[in-house]
């Protein structure tokens, strides 16, 4: 008689319950990444996903794209809100492009599955240590080529002060937690579905070692308090997106947000990215001393997101300014932080011979900015050293070292309100949780309509505001000095040499163990 794992397999090798387990499979993801925080299902999710390929081995390269398809739609499906619901482009173009990003980022995964399936190694090798690697490295290339994406890698799913998993963060970044985690699924499809006692064993003492060392990490203090704690203040104006650069709007979002500057007398104060809907050159005389004299009254360091023109006034920037020791007889620039790292189609136009006709259907203003520039200098701000992010920008660890390096605190100012009420704003929640575990500072976020919040050094969320509400979060952080093991490697690339090494190695073993069985 057949066993029961023989059956089992007999039915899922079967057209229709593959395929449809593994779409399955696919659109569950996005319940282990924020705003659900089930962490504990992805390497469950990864092992089924491993055992399916398995399963039906000539079909391995294109389950790996309809698996990466579908979760990333599924992910990412708040696409169609920006473009459609709020830029107001039309669904003839809106619905195309909304899965445009997740058929592009599905090619990451194939690539792994494409390069893993030639591969002929001794099961153990092939799945417990090259699928995983290979894994890990295509979602470090997808985050790095065409200025990236990293949205929705594995490792995010454990960035919860409830998973042991996230401990790896602290020690190498997000990659180092998302190869963790998929080596987890991997050894869980050895230790479930093998013949032999000796790797089931090992497999399953493999998996209690990494949440050992994990737990371990998350328990150890990396960097160090340095002064007192600070009340900070993080406003949220929650202006429409679609109003906010309309002309009658822009005295009542100023008015707005005066006023939660004016309500507050928090030593720092921060508002969210473009929060004053005009250019820095083209305000009215005497908003900005208004703002500053206002903050300045009431003890308070403000830092206000404001576009501006670059010095030459060729292009404009996606800037933060420091109000902190504003005189009105000024005549030095404000200290300012501008955007680095642009949103593709949102703040730059990739390829604007194509992508121009699209603009204009859409009410996309400011879709054209310069880049800042690297490690730039943290923000002096009521004994705190402030280095900031905007938006996108905290998606991306390893840009954020250098200047982390001589912070005290992180501050990420967004505007999320292009994406409506959408998983989104939580979803880049928890990518500052990642970069406030991998450099061991606080991170506050102020953001337009949500989530803003105060994330500890451990990732845990301090405070938060109600979302799509107008909010000021008031709350204390503390200072911290020092560097994780992930900021002394310099960031990701350290690691991503070694696990590229091991696949060469692998390589080369599978020329060799080919040629033997050649012979044999």
């Amino acid at each position: 008689m057949m066993s029961l794992h023989a059956k089992l397999d007999a039915f899922w090798r079967k057209p229709l319950p593959y395929w449809f387990t593994l779409s399955l499979l696919a659109a569950a993801t996005p319940l282990t990444f924020a705003p659900y925080y089930h962490f504990w299902l992805m390497p469950l999710l990864f092992a089924a996903f491993i055992r399916l390929l398995e399963l039906r081995p000539h079909f391995q390269v294109r389950s790996a794209y309809l698996f990466g398809l579908i979760a990333y739609v599924c992910q990412f499906y708040w696409v169609h809100t920006a473009l459609h619901d709020v830029s107001g482009l039309p669904n003839l173009y809106a619905i195309p492009l909304t899965f445009l990003l997740p058929a592009y980022l599905a090619l990451f995964p194939a690539a792994a599955i494409w390069l893993w399936e030639k591969l002929h190694l001794p099961r153990v090798y092939k799945i417990g240590i090259a699928l995983p690697i290979l894994w890990t490295l295509t979602e470090f290339a997808r985050e790095r080529l065409l200025t990236g994406f990293g949205w929705g890698a594995l490792g995010y799913s454990q960035i919860t002060p409830h998973s042991p998993l996230a401990g790896f963060a602290p020690l190498g970044g997000i990659h180092l937690v998302s190869l963790i985690t998929a080596l987890i699924g991997a050894w869980l499809v050895l230790a479930v579905n093998n013949t032999h006692i000796k790797q089931r064993l090992s497999a399953t003492a493999l998996i209690l070692c990494s949440l050992a060392i994990g737990y371990t990490a998350k328990q150890t203090e990396f960097t160090q308090t340095i002064g007192q704690p600070t009340t900070i203040a993080l406003a949220q104006g929650n202006i429409e997106q679609t109003l906010k650069f309309q002309e009658d709007q822009i005295l009542p979002t100023l008015q707005r947000y005066f006023d939660q500057v004016a309500q507050t007398h928090a030593q720092i104060v921060i508002l969210p990215e473009t929060a004053i809907p005009l250019m820095l050159q083209d305000l009215p005389e005497g908003v900005i001393n208004q703002f500053a004299d206002q903050a300045q009254r009431n003890g308070s360091a403000l830092a206000i997101g404001i576009a501006q023109y670059t010095e030459n006034r060729d292009g404009y920037l996606n800037a933060m300014i420091n109000l902190a020791d504003y005189h009105p007889d000024q005549t030095q620039p404000f200290p300012y932080y501008a955007k680095n790292h642009l949103v593709p189609f949102g703040e730059y136009k990739p390829l604007p011979a194509l992508t121009e006709p699209l603009y204009l259907l859409m009410n996309m203003p400011l879709a054209d900015f310069k880049r800042g520039g690297d490690a730039q200098t943290p923000f002096n701000m009521a004994q705190q050293k402030v280095a900031f992010n905007i938006c996108y920008e905290d998606g991306f660890g390893d840009e954020l070292i250098a200047s982390a390096q001589s912070a005290t605190l992180l501050a990420n100012a967004s505007n999320m309100a292009w994406y409506g009420q959408s998983n989104a704003m939580y979803q880049q929640l928890q990518q500052s949780q990642a970069r406030a575990m991998e450099l061991g500072r606080y991170m506050a976020r102020a953001t337009n309509t949500g989530v803003t919040a105060i994330i500890d050094h451990k990732g845990r969320i301090i405070s938060q505001a109600p979302i799509n509400v107008p909010f000021v979060l008031e709350g204390q952080i503390q200072g911290y000095t020092g560097e994780t093991p992930y900021m002394k490697l310099g960031g990701s690339w350290k690691i991503i040499s070694i696990l590229l090494s091991i696949i060469i190695i692998l390589f080369a073993y599978n020329a060799h163990y080919k040629r033997k069985q050649l012979n044999n």
